[in-house]
């Protein structure tokens, strides 16, 4: 089985048709299609039973409390048998030749230890790639490409099982979101990707989702927001990308109950001059947008 295509989903049942098509339409079908449902309340498991007994793909459906995306994503490494991990929200869908190009491009560098993933691009559904679109290919880490050739726009990494196996996202007690760049950039210490300039995946910024209500979820869950940020501030990135990582942890690390020292110890003391009070306006701006 060369690609797991993994969707995580929440409550989505009236758009996994859309979603569940498309991977009907793949020119390549060398996958399997593995659902972790994060405790929906609609018709999501009696849709999936439905396409399980059609028996067109390979699918494998696991039902778990509500935990949030990151524990899906963990538990669906456990069931993954795919040498690629292609996380696939349910509230977007695939072109048809998406899994042939992740493939063609995953040829060209499996022999390539430093390699940890592919990427190509995010589009919406005119076509048009999301973000900025001036290179070809490029084999750089998830924080280079950023910082150092300035690509904009969600990328969509296909990462190697057996990579994101070794960084598995943490789990922390009541907190229902953690970025995946957190785990992207760690990953970024030690391995590359190659970065692809095509569209892959077909995007929609749904109202309700996670992309729209980043804000607000960050401030349900400021621990991973805190690791995240914090982290990101130690990384070789340029300083004013540093600034913004403390702003932004002092941002949200004001809904956590940890102590002042412990934040303190967490962050540069030098960048948090800008970043504590600049954070704490921005805390309290929160708070009056999302009461």
């Amino acid at each position: 089985m060369m690609i797991t295509v993994f969707t995580p989903t929440y409550n989505r049942a009236n758009l996994l048709p859309r979603l569940y098509n498309s991977l009907l339409r793949q020119t390549n079908q060398n996958f399997e299609w593995l659902i972790v449902d994060d405790g929906s309340s609609d018709s999501t498991e009696e849709f999936i039973n439905q396409c399980i007994l059609e028996n067109k793909l390979a699918i494998i459906y696991h039902l778990q409390v509500n935990k949030g995306k990151h524990y899906a994503i963990n538990k669906g490494l456990s069931f993954a048998k795919g040498i690629l991990f292609f996380i696939l929200d349910s509230d977007d869908f695939l072109p048809a030749d998406a899994l042939e190009l992740v493939i063609n491009q995953y040829e060209k560098v499996k022999e390539d230890p430093s390699i940890a993933a592919v990427a190509g691009r995010r589009m919406y559904d005119s076509g048009e790639i999301v973000g900025s679109s001036n290179f070809d290919e490029i084999r750089s880490n998830s924080l280079d490409i950023r910082y150092k050739y300035n690509v904009t726009g969600d990328l969509v990494e296909v990462f190697r099982t057996d990579v994101l196996k070794q960084f598995q996202f943490p789990e922390i007690e009541n907190e229902k979101f953690c970025a995946e760049s957190l785990v992207w950039n760690r990953i970024a210490q030690k391995y590359n990707i190659l970065f692809f300039n095509k569209g892959i995946y077909t995007t929609e910024y749904l109202p309700g989702g996670l992309t729209s209500n980043i804000v607000k979820i960050r401030m349900k869950s400021p621990l991973g927001a805190m690791f995240c940020y914090s982290e990101l501030e130690r990384y070789d990135i340029p300083f004013t990308q540093k600034i913004k990582a403390n702003i932004n942890f002092w941002r949200f690390s004001f809904n956590s109950n940890k102590g002042i020292r412990e934040k303190i110890e967490s962050v540069n003391i030098m960048n948090s001059v800008i970043g504590f009070p600049v954070g704490f306006f921005m805390y309290l701006n929160d708070l009056r947008k999302n009461k």
